[in-house]
């Protein structure tokens, strides 16, 4: 299954390749920037955890240590109910440990999606937008939404021609890699919690 989920990769990252260029007028995404990875839940379906995990085993011992400590502290820190926001056990020295391996959330970070909310299409803008990131320009804190006269400003056009669509990402680029699995979506720490 992992081979399969490698194929999926490739699609998956070359259609997110596109998305990056059509919004990098917004994206501010930098190597050393890792603001998406000091607060999250990090939602990974059980696939992406195998993924994960296979090239776990692959990292220097001093490496594992580090990661399984972090994951330890961190199992020790959350609460039994609710939500329990945390960096990323991964990240070391301001990097992913498993970057090539990193989830779909992960790699969809900092760019603006299209959802589904109460029925509607609607445009949803990175959390970072809100820091002054990726779509800060844009972002008007007071409506929560994109100001789009500062948009056509800066553009010259109308909202982003193809902001991601997670429904198409999970549904559409799927086809072409027939027998994937996924299976359940857990936030990434309770993969590690005993049962």
């Amino acid at each position: 299954m992992l081979k399969l989920y490698e194929k999926y990769l490739e699609v998956i990252d070359e259609y997110l390749k596109k998305c990056f260029e059509e919004q990098k007028a917004f994206i501010h995404c930098k190597e050393g920037c890792t603001d998406c990875c000091e607060t999250g839940e990090y939602p990974f379906s059980r696939l992406e955890m195998e993924y994960l995990m296979d090239g776990f085993v692959k990292l220097p011992g001093e490496i594992q240590r580090t990661i399984k400590n972090n994951i330890s502290d961190l199992l020790k820190q959350k609460t039994v109910t609710g939500k329990f926001m945390h960096r990323c056990p991964f990240l070391l020295n301001g990097r992913c440990a498993l970057y090539e391996r990193r989830g779909i959330i992960c790699r969809t970070f900092g760019l603006a999606a299209f959802d589904e909310v109460d029925g509607q299409r609607a445009v949803r803008l990175p959390e970072c937008s809100k820091i002054g990131l990726n779509y800060s320009e844009i972002y008007d804190p007071e409506s929560g939404y994109v100001d789009m006269k500062k948009y056509r400003e800066i553009t010259g056009a109308g909202f982003a021609a193809h902001p991601f669509d997670l429904k198409y990402m999970a549904q559409e680029l799927t086809r072409g890699v027939s027998g994937i699995e996924f299976g359940e979506i857990r936030p990434m720490l309770d993969w590690f919690i005993s049962k």
